[in-house]
């Protein structure tokens, strides 16, 4: 059984519905979820917010947020993961943030990407350092631990 199948089976189970709020995945997470057929049941919506501007827009992030933290950060992977589980009233939604490359900086190098994971009474972030090993490498590996904070979630 494929992860994205096993996290929609336990969802269906639980009777939770799921959000996605991506960056550099571009959707990705969401695309994972929906290839299942029947997943309407559980996926409400994916928010693409590649842009801060977008991140506003459609997840609530805040000017503040952005402009102290970078857009590559726990506090906006947070403010995108409960902007997700507001706009779309669903009991659960992951978020990603992150350098895919190529680039990146001293600061925030390329393969960094920070997750959140929220639910209606707790929000958890995390940052993995995935390593600049090329744009599609680092963004499967970011839509796969995505996956699994979810499949977690539903444990």
């Amino acid at each position: 059984m494929s992860l994205a199948q096993d996290i929609l089976d336990r969802a269906r189970a639980a009777g939770v519905m799921i959000a996605t709020a991506e960056s550099c995945t571009g959707g990705m997470i969401a695309a994972a979820l929906t290839d299942i057929p029947g997943s309407s049941a559980v996926f409400d919506r994916g928010f693409v917010t590649y842009t801060n501007g977008a991140k506003r827009e459609m997840l609530g992030v805040r000017a503040d947020t952005l402009k102290v933290h970078g857009a590559v950060s726990e506090e906006v992977a947070r403010e995108m993961a409960t902007g997700a589980l507001k706009h779309a009233k669903v009991a659960l939604a992951v978020s990603v943030t992150g350098i895919a490359g190529p680039g990146g900086s001293e600061h925030k190098p390329e393969g960094r990407v920070c997750f959140g994971l929220a639910k209606p009474d707790h929000t958890f972030t995390e940052t993995i350092e995935f390593g600049a090993q090329g744009r599609d490498k680092v963004r499967a590996a970011t839509r796969d631990h995505a996956l699994r904070l979810l499949l977690d979630a539903l444990r």
